[in-house]
C-alpha cells in the first residue's frame, strides 16, 4: 500500500484519516481541497487543478484526500492508486461531524486553504453550493452510490478497496497498518 485514495462524504473524517495514514506510511499527504480552493473561495481552472493532481500522483507514494469525481475516480488518482479507502460512516454521524466542524471553524475563524475561512453562509444559505452542511446532507447518498458502484466496476479490479463504516473500524484498520509497517 503506497498510493492511497481516501474518499467519503464531506464531514466523514477523510482528512483526519488521510493525515494519520500518510504519517504511518511516511508518504506525502495530498489534500485536493487545497489545490481547488483559491483565495476568496475561487475554484481553480480545471486544467491547473488537473496539473497539480497529476504532478502529486506521479510520485511513487502518497495519500490523497478528496472526492473530486472527474479528477479522482475518472482521473489520475484512481488510475494510479493501489488502494481506495472509503470512509462510509452513517449519515447521522457525518452530519453531526460536519455541523460541529463548521461551527468550530466559524467560531475560531480557522484559516483553511489559501487564506479561506468558513463563510457565514454555511449557516443561512439554502443553496447547497454555499452551505457545506446542506451540501453534505444532499450529496450523502450520491457518494454512497458512487463508491458502491466503483467497488463493483471491473476497471478497478486491480485496486484494493477498504470500506470503513465506523470510527472504531477506522481506528482498528489504521492501527493494523501501523503494526504492519513496524513489523
Amino acid at each position: 500500500m503506497r498510493r492511497v485514495s481516501i474518499v467519503g462524504s464531506s464531514g466523514a473524517g477523510k482528512s483526519t484519516l488521510a493525515r494519520a495514514l500518510a504519517r504511518r506510511l511516511a508518504v506525502p499527504y495530498v489534500e485536493l481541497d487545497a489545490f481547488m480552493h483559491q483565495p476568496g473561495w475561487q475554484q481553480r481552472p480545471d486544467s491547473e487543478f488537473m496539473n497539480d493532481v497529476d504532478q502529486a500522483t506521479s510520485e511513487p507514494a502518497w495519500v490523497v484526500d478528496g472526492n473530486y469525481r472527474r479528477f479522482v475516480v475518472e482521473g489520475p488518482v484512481w488510475q494510479r492508486a493501489d488502494t481506495v479507502v472509503w470512509l462510509d460512516l452513517p449519515r447521522r454521524t457525518v452530519m453531526r461531524q460536519v455541523i460541529a466542524r463548521t461551527v468550530r471553524r466559524a467560531v475560531t475563524r480557522e484559516v483553511l486553504w489559501n487564506g479561506n475561512r468558513e463563510p457565514l453562509t454555511n449557516f443561512v444559505s439554502l443553496d447547497p453550493d454555499a452551505n457545506i452542511i446542506l451540501w453534505s446532507w444532499i450529496k450523502y447518498h450520491e457518494f454512497v452510490q458512487r463508491y458502491l458502484d466503483a467497488m463493483g466496476d471491473p476497471r478497478w479490479r486491480g485496486v484494493t478497496f477498504v470500506r470503513l463504516r465506523s470510527h472504531a473500524e477506522a481506528k482498528r484498520w489504521l492501527e493494523s497498518i501501523e503494526a504492519a509497517a513496524a513489523g
